[in-house]
């Protein structure tokens, strides 16, 4: 069976939704605790990144691996990056 990735119509409802609280949930609703706790890590650690924080010293902080803060600065280093982005949009908030 051919996987299906619907990414797309995802984005479209969740840019549209202005419901902070509502967007919560569904992501509650779609995701394990598993990926809530990886998301949320790998969030955590861009943001803290973004602020000029070591890669030892957020590897210290969140007990996460430096593999795994190496993925994120990797990620933040790539020409237009949507990480970067959305983390810039947080910090304005």
């Amino acid at each position: 069976m051919k996987e299906i990735y619907r990414l797309d119509e995802i984005a479209t409802v969740l840019a549209a939704t202005k419901d902070r609280d509502l967007v919560e949930e569904f992501l509650k609703s779609i995701l394990t605790g598993n990926e809530i706790e990886e998301i949320s890590s790998r969030w955590e650690i861009v943001k803290l990144l973004k602020t000029g924080m070591s890669q030892r010293k957020i590897s210290e902080t969140l007990g996460v691996s430096l593999c795994k803060i190496t993925r994120g600065s990797k990620e933040l280093k790539d020409n237009d990056s949507a990480m970067d982005k959305m983390v810039e949009k947080f910090n304005k908030y």
